[in-house]
């Protein structure tokens, strides 16, 4: 079973590439009995949403530096 410390690893790691089957369903496994993982898993993703909607956005800082 993974510990904390490889918990978050695979989480980042998931950023930037898929995780094999086995590497998913470790991380379920933990998940599940582990809140602060859970809760840690929670955070990445609310943070990958927020940078990606702040991403997308029109650059408002070039238009009020026109003015």
């Amino acid at each position: 079973m993974l510990n904390c410390q490889q918990v978050t690893r695979l989480y980042s790691e998931s950023q930037e590439r898929a995780l094999t089957l086995q590497e998913r369903m470790s991380l379920k496994v933990h998940v599940m009995m582990c809140s602060g993982c859970r809760n840690f898993g929670k955070q990445m993703h609310t943070l990958r949403h927020i940078a990606h909607t702040y991403a997308k956005r029109p650059d408002q800082r070039r238009d009020q530096s026109d003015e």
